[in-house]
């Protein structure tokens, strides 16, 4: 980790080395992530093994998904996931983890779900990187 760098700032620089994202879309990325839960693949692994309700959707495009997910994921895309979250039995108070390639498009969906009155839903920081790490269960 450079000197002065946060822990989420190094994993934010170390996940950018593969794609080059625009400046406004990280700017939107960080102002979402101010203002949402999200949690490491670490806590992820804690809540897929506790006792608690948890649902985990997946906002991927399809072709993402459709080459390796989490085993038990929900797929609904990021493009959608306003549109169809109500077609599923989710309540507002459920506890959701979104997740995508490194935690980008998933900080800006739990933002709108938020927004819609979703009150306990995470993003995970790492996403799919983050799950294939942590040697979470896939398919």
């Amino acid at each position: 980790m450079a000197v002065g760098r946060s822990p989420h700032e190094a994993i934010l620089a170390r996940l950018s080395m593969g794609k080059k994202h625009s400046p406004k879309f990280l700017a939107i990325v960080n102002a979402a992530r101010n203002d949402i839960l999200e949690c490491e693949p670490s806590e992820f692994r804690g809540m897929i093994e506790d006792d608690e309700s948890l649902v985990v959707i997946d906002v991927r495009e399809r072709h993402e998904y459709e080459a390796g997910h989490l085993v038990d994921s929900i797929h609904i895309g990021k493009g959608v996931l306003e549109r169809d979250i109500e077609k599923h039995e989710i309540g507002e108070g459920q506890r959701m983890v979104l997740y995508c390639g490194g935690g980008f498009r998933s900080a800006i969906a739990a933002k709108s779900l938020k927004q819609m009155g979703y009150s306990n839903v995470y993003s995970l920081w790492g996403g799919w990187r983050g799950i294939l790490a942590e040697g979470l269960e896939t398919e």
